[in-house]
């Protein structure tokens, strides 16, 4: 008789099912309208959470509080919301032109209005890819608050710590917290959440602001105290989903308002018949990579283009900014600011008013029908699809096809192999998940970016469903199998959908579009403390955001 072989499964294949299990469960509680984060229904997105130990959430599975992970979370969330016990993710329903003040987190575009002492909305217009990354961060910090709630109470009734009652002392001082105040109230911290005092100490600034430099122990404070009333009083914190988000979302309605909007300034600068260059990028390098150095060479006299860059990219550069705008527009820049609901501002550059004399680009041959620039901030997840499928169609009022020649894309990843700054040149994106696969021919190569000193890798890259679902297992198996993949981000197989349906099947762009990727590593997830949660990039990012903007440019330009 055949031994019965002990089939098991891998880190990297439970971590995939993990994935799996969110995107299912994420999608079902949406299409279910509600649900409570730490009730019956939010228990299978906890249990995958967990299972899955993404990087980015260091400590989750731990008994201790993870600080690092905690901080990246919060400043992509609404201020405010570890108070409410009612999460309500909406459309764009009209609060704009209410009473109610916008409250947009420091590091994600999102608009969140706080209703009531309980509710907080939070405005969903970047598609699914947004609900993902909100209900992922959401999970997290709800495990997190259950974490302080195991520390702090007692018994069932309700006894708390004397840790405890000392933060709430110190939460509820109207004034700001002396040095000895604050230190002593760290050292309760400390206790509470299973970290020592220099560690608590080390991140307590990063939380606050000029306005309330002591936040971090508010944020403490406010999700054990939700998590000790669940327990205590039965008051589950609850996430619903507006009626008007479930009905909108996934129908391009936001993406489609966007696109009409970038085809009206058009037909009104008659651009619309001229050959269009699409790049997906900030709203910074191009326009500094063709005027900044000419308005600025006084100021920064003897000073290489890349000392300049850095110098525009430090906050407190308002001023040379503003020069560098200023000039821009007298030379063909148009601003085309969003009022669609997608938070992605626009530029349009008209290169036949560029005095290229005055450019950094006086050797340019732009030909007869000098062609026209469109670059767009950067998409999020799945909004990249709905946002370049709508641009790409028909312009609506006459349809006439837009002749889109190339469409270029710049952005942040994480990489597999190198470290923050380093530059990767993809040749493929593959989705997480579906494996399903994306090849093109990328007029961008490893060999254009040499003798910078900069590393550049070249390969496949992964297209995942949230920075903050990766974990090294998962990444190491596309690494280092067959697939072979140098980095991860959450837009190019999307981009690349929406380019082969409307240049290969819908002919709505020429069949010979030319396609440029390339992204700068904002981090190293395989790389312990190398994570987005590490910090950011600083001024290392500045030399290859410009140098690859400097090489999409050049083709565009055709510069010899």
């Amino acid at each position: 008789m055949k031994e019965i072989k002990n089939i098991s499964r891998s880190r990297a294949q439970e971590s995939s099912a993990a994935i799996e299990k969110m995107y299912i469960t994420m999608r079902h509680l949406f299409n279910r309208g509600f649900y409570k984060p730490m009730g019956v229904s939010g228990e299978t997105l906890r249990e995958a959470l967990l299972s899955l130990r993404p990087e980015i959430y260091g400590n989750i599975a731990e008994e201790k509080v993870e600080l690092s992970g905690l901080l990246y979370v919060i400043e992509r969330l609404p201020i405010g919301i570890e108070e409410c016990r009612f999460i309500n993710l909406t459309s764009d329903e009209g609060y704009s032109k209410s009473h109610f003040h916008a409250i947009v987190p420091p590091k994600r575009k999102r608009n969140c209005y706080r209703i009531d002492e309980e509710q907080m909305n939070v405005e969903i217009t970047r598609g699914r890819s947004d609900i993902y990354d909100i209900l992922t961060h959401l999970t997290f910090i709800f495990i997190e608050s259950h974490k302080i709630r195991n520390r702090v109470l007692l018994d069932e009734a309700g006894e708390v710590s004397r840790d405890w009652l000392k933060i709430e002392q110190a939460v509820f001082q109207k004034k700001k917290l002396t040095q000895i105040e604050r230190e002593k109230a760290v050292s309760h911290a400390a206790n509470i959440l299973g970290r020592t005092f220099i560690e608590v100490l080390d991140i307590y600034d990063a939380f606050g602001s000029e306005l309330a430099p002591d936040r971090f122990l508010h944020v403490i404070y406010w999700l054990g105290k939700l998590a000790i009333e669940e327990v205590v009083e039965d008051n589950k914190r609850t996430i619903t989903f507006s009626p008007i988000l479930r009905e909108r979302l996934g129908h391009h309605i936001h993406g489609e308002i966007w696109a009409t909007n970038i085809k009206e300034v058009l037909k009104e600068n008659n651009l619309l018949e001229r050959p269009i260059h699409v790049i997906s990028a900030n709203m910074h390098s191009v326009m500094n990579s063709i005027f900044a150095t000419t308005v600025l060479k006084t100021k920064f006299k003897d000073k290489s283009d890349f000392f300049i860059y850095e110098e525009l990219s430090k906050s407190g550069a308002n001023e040379v900014r503003d020069k560098v705008e200023e000039f821009a527009i007298q030379y063909g820049m148009i601003s085309v600011p969003d009022a669609s609901g997608t938070n992605i501002n626009v530029q349009i550059f008209d290169t036949a008013k560029i005095d290229w004399a005055k450019s950094s680009f006086p050797t340019a041959q732009i030909g007869e029908k000098a062609p026209v620039l469109i670059v767009m901030d950067y998409a999020f997840g799945e909004q990249a699809y709905e946002t370049i499928d709508e641009l790409l169609k028909p312009f609506k009022k006459n349809n006439s096809l837009i002749n889109v020649v190339s469409i270029s894309i710049m952005g942040k990843a994480g990489i597999l192999e190198g470290g923050k700054g380093d530059i990767m040149i993809p040749s493929a994106h593959i989705n997480e998940g579906t494996a399903d696969n994306y090849f093109f021919k990328n007029e961008l190569s490893g060999k254009m970016f040499e003798g910078n000193d900069i590393a550049v890798f070249e390969g496949p890259m992964v297209t995942v469903l949230g920075t903050s679902l990766q974990n090294k297992d998962l990444l190491k198996f596309f690494h280092e199998s067959t697939w072979g993949v140098i980095g991860l981000e959450m837009e190019g197989s999307y981009y690349q959908k929406a380019i082969q349906s409307a240049s290969k099947i819908r002919k709505s762009i020429p069949p010979d579009v030319k396609v440029r990727y390339a992204y700068y590593a904002s981090d190293n997830p395989l790389e312990t403390g190398s994570t987005l949660a590490s910090g950011g990039l600083g001024t290392t990012g500045v030399k290859p955001t410009y140098l690859i903007t400097i090489k999409i440019l050049e083709q565009i330009f055709n510069v010899i």
